[in-house]
């Protein structure tokens, strides 16, 4: 998550929603407001609840600095004047939240029109939090989602998250990380969210290795050399199916010395297609059990995890469509 001051992270319409509330005296009024879903995301029967961490700290944090209410001092209306009144930015300066929170574990199962996350308290503070709300628990949902369905299909598989590079931005890719582990992901590639989450790291090596020998083979054998405990080779940089029989080559001699090859690793190519002919030719060495395939290696359908939730806190309706 983001640090420093988030109270800007809204939408603008929602501070001019508050100072209409505001002017008008109805800035205290008690609402309640429910986030929820009309539809289940990649048309499933459910969704995976999470992001209440992060909401929960945004609203426990949650106050306007002198430098977001300097900025939104220059904000102007249509007809060039403030559009923000000195009253109303000093109501915000002083602000805090005084609302009721209750939500639902992250980790749990939640379905369509069902609150994923409700606030009751002051019209314009729950005007306010609306759109950080929906940030934070959309997207985390969506992602604990399609890791539960990644790990049903594996069918008890080890599931492991490596999207840190195709992530949108470094914020995204920690959330993403976090809400695959509720989802059931038995790991990440991601080491600092391994560190600020306490979720297991995992991974071997990539194509720039293999491609920095002079051999694919050669390259096997010496990631097995240096670390003979975290095999798992990727064999696709050049041609799938030799890449395999060299990775069982290295596999035999990695038994010999007394270790055990994790298995092998696909990037690209028909993965549905490809993972099947490992698993049908050979048989991982030093196991009984064939190579994993791509969605094994790196996949496992865990139960979901529960995450602190259903609390209250100090601290209209909300509805989103996948």
């Amino acid at each position: 998550m983001l640090r420093g001051s988030l109270a800007l992270l809204t939408d603008l319409y929602q501070v001019s929603m508050a100072c209409g509330y505001w002017k008008l005296g109805r800035a205290d009024e008690e609402a309640v407001f429910n986030l929820f879903f009309r539809r289940s995301p990649f048309r499933g029967g459910y969704a995976i609840a999470a992001g209440l961490q992060d909401a929960l700290q945004y609203m426990a944090e949650f106050r306007f600095t002198p430098e977001d209410l300097a900025y939104l001092a220059t904000l102007r209306g249509n007809d060039g004047r403030r559009l923000l009144e000195p009253g109303f930015l000093e109501y915000l300066g002083a602000l805090k939240l005084t609302l009721d929170v209750e939500a639902v574990p992250e980790g749990t199962p939640v379905f369509p029109h069902e609150p994923l996350l409700r606030v009751r308290g002051p019209l314009a503070q729950c005007q306010l939090l609306e759109t950080p709300l929906l940030n934070f628990i959309n997207f985390s949902t969506l992602i604990a989602t399609k890791s539960a369905r990644i790990c049903e299909a594996a069918g008890g598989d080890p599931v492991v998250e490596f999207g840190l590079r195709r992530a949108q931005g470094s914020d995204g890719a920690l959330t993403a990380s976090r809400a695959a582990y509720i989802g059931g992901c038995a790991a990440t590639s991601n080491v600092l969210a391994g560190m600020r989450y306490g979720i297991p790291v995992r991974g071997t090596h990539a194509h720039s290795w293999v491609m920095s020998f002079a051999d694919e083979r050669e390259a096997f054998a010496s990631y097995a050399e240096a670390l003979p405990n975290n095999c798992t080779f990727l064999v696709d940089t050049y041609d799938t199916i030799e890449g395999v029989r060299r990775a069982a080559e290295v596999g035999k001699q990695l038994a010999a010395r007394g270790h055990a090859m994790a298995g092998v690793r696909l990037d690209s190519g028909d993965l549905a297609a490809l993972s099947a002919r490992p698993a049908r030719s050979s048989t991982t060495p030093g196991s009984s059990r064939p190579p994993s395939s791509p969605a094994t290696t790196s996949t496992s359908a865990r139960s979901r995890r529960s995450r602190p939730g259903a609390r209250r806190s100090a601290c209209g309706a909300w509805a989103r469509a996948w």
